[in-house]
Order: C-alpha cells, then sequence, then structure tokens
C-alpha cells in the first residue's frame, strides 16, 4: 500500500467506473490530458537514491483508472527526454522513466509541440523522438525532417473501427531557434489549413487538433483562440484541444447550430507539475465519445473531470500523485494536513465556478454511489 490512509476504500472504488461507459463497436472513446511537466521537485522525487534511476509510476496510482478506461487517451508532453543533466524549469530535460510511466498508466498518444520542445535544441528534439519510438509511444507535433513529416503527419489512429486524424502546433518555442532539418509544428493558419486538406485525404472518421495557445495564468480564452478555434473548425477540424496556459479554461461543444459541429476545449490546465499557486495546482481531463450513425460522424458525450496533484512529504522528500478530485473533495482523512484538503476544495470550488459559467454543453463526472456521473442538469 502506498500511503497509509483512513478512507482507502474510496481508491478501489474507482474501479467501478467501467460499467457507466459500456463498450460499443460503432462508437469511440478519447480522454484528452493537460500538460505534463518535469520540475526538479519531481525529478528528485522520482529518484532511487541508492540506484540513481528513476520511476514515476506512483504519479499516476490514483488516476490510472480513469486513463486507461477510454480507448484513446492524449496527453501534452511539456518535458523533454534529452538525457542528464535531467533539469526542471526553465529548460526541461526529465528521465526517459516519465514517458514509461504515461505508458504503463494508460496514456497513449503523447503530443510534442510546445514551447518548450525546443529546451535542448535539436538534439534533444532528436532525443525525445528517439526515446518515444523505443518506447512505444507514439506522438507527433516535433520531427527529425521534412521528410519525417510528410511520412508521418497526420498521426493516423485506428481504434474501433474509427480512422483519428491527430495533429499539433505550438504558438512559440520560448525563443530556441529550431534549425533545420528539425522541425517543431508552428501555429501557422496557412500550415494548419494544408495539414488539414492533407487529413482530409486520408479519409478520416474525424481531426483532431491539439494546440498549444494562450496566455499563460488567463482564465479566459484570448481573442485571437477564439478567432483560431473557429477558423480551425471552419477549415475541417472536429475536436480543438487546448494547452498552455497552466489553469483551466473554458469548455464548448457546439451543436444544433448552422456551423459546423464540434468541441473546443480552450485550455486542459497542469495535469502533473510542481506549480502550485491558485489554479495552477491541477486541471482538467476532458473525455468525448464519437458515435457511428447512418448520418455519418458525430459527438455523442462530452464531460469533464477535475484533477488535482496532492504533494505530500513523504520519507523527507514531495511525493506527487494525481488525484481525481470527485473521489477524494468529501473525504479529509486521505490527506497528510488539513491545509492539503482546503488547498484541493479552492482548487474544486474556483473550477467548478469557472466552468459552470463558462462551459456550453459540457459538464462534469462526478463520482457517486461508487460509479461515474455526468452533470449535464446545467446544459
Amino acid at each position: 500500500m502506498l500511503l497509509n490512509f483512513k478512507y482507502s476504500a474510496w481508491f478501489f472504488a474507482i474501479f467501478l467506473f467501467l460499467e457507466a461507459f459500456p463498450a460499443s463497436g460503432q462508437k469511440v472513446s478519447i480522454l484528452f490530458t493537460g500538460d505534463i511537466m518535469g520540475h526538479d521537485t519531481q525529478i528528485a522525487s522520482a529518484e532511487n537514491r541508492e540506484t540513481h534511476t528513476y520511476n514515476y509510476d506512483t504519479v499516476f496510482t490514483y488516476i490510472k483508472p480513469l486513463l486507461s478506461e477510454p480507448d484513446i487517451t492524449i496527453s501534452n508532453f511539456e518535458v523533454t527526454l534529452a538525457g542528464p543533466p535531467y533539469k526542471g524549469y526553465p529548460q526541461f530535460s526529465s528521465p526517459a522513466a516519465l514517458a514509461v510511466a504515461c505508458r504503463n498508466a494508460g496514456i497513449d498518444y503523447l503530443v510534442l509541440a510546445n514551447n518548450h520542445a525546443a529546451d535542448r535544441g535539436n538534439q534533444g528534439i532528436i532525443s525525445t523522438i528517439n526515446r518515444l519510438d523505443s518506447i512505444g509511444i507514439p506522438h507527433t507535433g516535433t520531427w527529425k525532417d521534412q521528410a519525417s513529416r510528410d511520412s508521418l503527419s497526420p498521426l493516423m489512429i485506428h481504434k474501433n473501427g474509427f480512422n483519428i486524424a491527430l495533429l499539433n502546433y505550438t504558438y512559440a518555442t520560448n525563443g530556441i531557434r529550431v534549425p533545420k532539418p528539425v522541425l517543431v509544428d508552428s501555429l501557422s493558419r496557412s500550415l494548419i489549413a494544408a495539414d488539414i486538406e492533407k487529413a482530409k485525404s486520408k479519409k478520416p472518421d474525424a481531426i483532431i487538433l491539439f494546440l498549444h495557445w494562450g496566455t499563460e495564468y488567463d482564465t479566459v480564452p484570448s481573442p485571437e483562440q477564439s478567432s483560431l478555434a473557429k477558423f480551425c473548425l471552419t477549415s475541417g477540424a472536429d475536436l480543438v484541444i487546448g494547452s498552455h496556459p497552466h489553469v483551466i479554461q473554458k469548455m464548448t461543444w457546439l451543436r444544433d447550430t448552422a456551423s459546423k459541429e464540434g468541441v473546443v476545449v480552450y485550455s486542459l490546465g497542469n495535469f502533473v507539475s510542481n506549480q502550485r499557486k491558485p489554479k495552477t495546482d491541477g486541471g482538467s481531463m476532458v473525455r468525448i465519445e464519437l458515435e457511428k450513425g447512418e448520418s455519418g460522424i458525430r459527438v455523442a458525450s462530452a464531460g469533464y473531470y477535475l484533477t488535482w496533484v496532492y504533494t505530500p512529504v513523504i520519507d523527507y522528500r514531495l511525493r506527487f500523485f494525481i488525484l481525481p478530485c470527485s473521489v477524494f473533495e468529501n473525504n479529509p482523512g486521505f490527506f497528510s494536513k488539513n491545509e492539503e484538503f482546503g488547498q484541493m476544495k479552492r482548487f474544486i470550488n474556483d473550477s467548478r465556478m469557472l466552468l459552470k459559467q463558462q462551459n456550453e454543453g459540457i459538464g462534469e463526472y462526478i463520482f457517486s454511489g461508487g460509479s461515474w456521473v455526468k452533470d449535464d442538469l446545467d446544459f
């Protein structure tokens, strides 16, 4: 047992959620998570001080059932795997064990185009690609050269009879140049339009754009985000998923309108990091279900989970655990300190207030009576 806490039964009850999502050959479920970061304290937490090896598996212990349940899980991987010296902010390089733990927890695909993609230069980009390939995690957004991009983009995902195209772009790389032949996909409307047209030629059932955009720590999408989201949808994207602000922004399910149906999630927030300021210490996961029908593909369901990063001190160092908020929000006895429970409650209250006011058509999954139920009462 990892932690000797009073309410461990709540953790085991989470496995009952499978009953809420029956399998169907005509549906595919996709889960998106926010930023996977690698600050210095996270690296130190994962190190075995005797062998100087690393293991991040325990980070995902409490969230693993939700990560592994959907047919497809996609995350923003906001570090490089450039090798030692391992370092956090401002130029990240994490042990490859972080990616191994992602795979072990149920994350199927990683997007790499973000403002930290070039933190260790071209060699860091190439090393990250090589390490993920060796681990067996498909990825997109960064490339060794144009030939690789031409042959591998868009990343095509085949599941449950669905063919899904995944594209990924970033607004910048923190001023670090990326000399050719290496490429990081940039948030250019002309590039996006060309890539969507290329994706259409592969006759996908859906096109997903994962965009690294927006203003850091701003809970309201910028006008540029709103304009770009509309551009992406009208160009042919079905789902637009956002990262970078490190805080949650609104989620919109566009349906029953004259324009194209689709989902826009402006920012998922942090999935795991050592950012502890209010609103940055957690994030959201969005679960979307696509369905095949006589009239084509449609979004059958869309909902979100709130997650929070719990950092107790165990054996004289910080540990990191991603918690599904709804499972633990009524269990103060789980936490080693009252202040920690209070911090999570503040994150939950702030996030719910924001999303209940701003979301359109996307409610929260609540853990109740041993299963997950989506709260759509306000829509």
